[in-house]
């Protein structure tokens, strides 16, 4: 008798990131034995994740499972999961939008969404937080496609648009878009922004920490004098937005801002949050874009952005730049934003099963 079993999924690129996709069911119904399951897939418990199919990077390490939803407004519900490198952890606070991209074709291949001829729009529900975004897929002859002229910063090469148009983004984990009450904030003698808007962040001036925030990743993540600042802000305004002591937790996450280099509307360093973003993440800069025009908050600061009904956002990152499309409506008091929507695109890497300990669920 064997003393593995195997455990069906689809290794995907979606974005920027990479990882593992389940369906649910295919995995037991109890989310403790889903976790210890995708935590032995992704062989977390050391640095390099030698023993599972995680990249033993944040940006490795994730995960999702994808089902059919019995919400009526949502063809599929989609679970992220931000998988520990070195603890026996998951989050699922938080949400993904580059892992989500590849959360579509993964469904329409696995059937529980029928493909259009040309493209296919899926509505998902997002379990993390409870949202909504309705994503347009390439599906040529009702078959998922891949290849394409799209390119996005941060991977190698061009591949087929997948669509992203993120509804509801205020207030999504707290109720509030300032959790705080305020649009600007004083912790640790700095001025920051809590903004709440597909995920909740800290927004932080890099002047303000003698930071040009031009910085590379490698310069930010080896300045253990700034990271220790950026951590003791983080869990001060933490407590402020109503999340507790999140010591040890990925929400709020952190945005160092500048002024843009180039033709770019913000400058960005994302911090996940003990480390910098390699590029940037989608629902950070969803949060980011919102905030932008939103002139009472710290990028006010920073940029003019113009008043209109559709506001185009390009946030300069590390690895080049992340457009942003804001629907909204406004008048001179108060701005509702309608949906966010941008580019990704994604590539299916391996499809099969991964063997696993039976120890692991008994």
């Amino acid at each position: 008798m064997t003393d593995q079993i195997k455990v069906p999924c689809t290794i995907m690129r979606g974005g920027s990131s990479r990882g593992p996709y389940f369906l649910a069911n295919d995995l037991p119904d109890d989310w403790p034995s889903q976790e210890k399951i995708v935590l032995a897939v992704m062989g977390s418990g050391d640095s390099q994740q030698i023993n599972g199919v995680g990249g033993g990077t944040s940006l490795t390490s994730k995960s999702a499972i994808v089902s059919k939803s019995n919400h009526p407004n949502a063809d599929i519900d989609y679970l992220f999961m931000q998988v520990s490198i070195k603890d026996q952890k998951i989050d699922i606070g938080p949400s993904c939008g580059n892992i989500l991209s590849g959360a579509v074709p993964f469904a329409i291949e696995s059937g529980l969404v029928a493909a259009e001829n040309g493209e296919t729009l899926v509505r998902v529900r997002n379990v993390n937080t409870d949202s909504f975004i309705e994503v347009t897929v390439q599906t040529p002859n009702g078959v998922v496609e891949y290849e394409g002229d799209a390119s996005i910063d941060g991977v190698p090469g061009t591949a087929a648009p997948i669509v992203l148009n993120f509804l509801d983004v205020c207030g999504t984990k707290t109720g509030k878009l300032f959790p705080t009450g305020n649009t600007r904030d004083v912790y640790e003698g700095i001025e920051v922004s809590c903004v709440d808007a597909s995920m909740p962040m800290v927004l932080i001036k890099a002047e303000s920490l003698q930071k040009t925030g031009y910085e590379s990743k490698d310069e930010l993540d080896t300045d253990a004098a700034l990271l220790a600042k950026i951590e003791r802000i983080r869990l001060a305004a933490a407590l402020d937005m109503g999340f507790g002591d999140v010591t040890g937790k990925v929400i709020p996450k952190v945005g160092l801002l500048s002024k843009p280099q180039s033709d770019g509307t913000i400058t960005s360093r994302y911090f996940v949050p003990q480390n910098c973003h390699a590029s940037h993440s989608v629902t950070g800069a969803i949060c980011i874009s919102v905030a932008a025009v939103h002139k009472k908050t710290i990028i006010g600061d920073l940029i003019d952005t113009p008043s209109n009904e559709t506001n185009s956002i390009r946030i300069e990152h590390p690895s080049g730049k992340i457009d942003l499309i804001l629907k909204m409506k406004q008048d001179a008091e108060t701005i509702d934003i309608l949906s966010v929507g941008l580019i990704r695109t994604a590539k299916k890497i391996m499809q099969g099963t991964v063997s696993i300990s039976k120890k692991v669920i008994l």
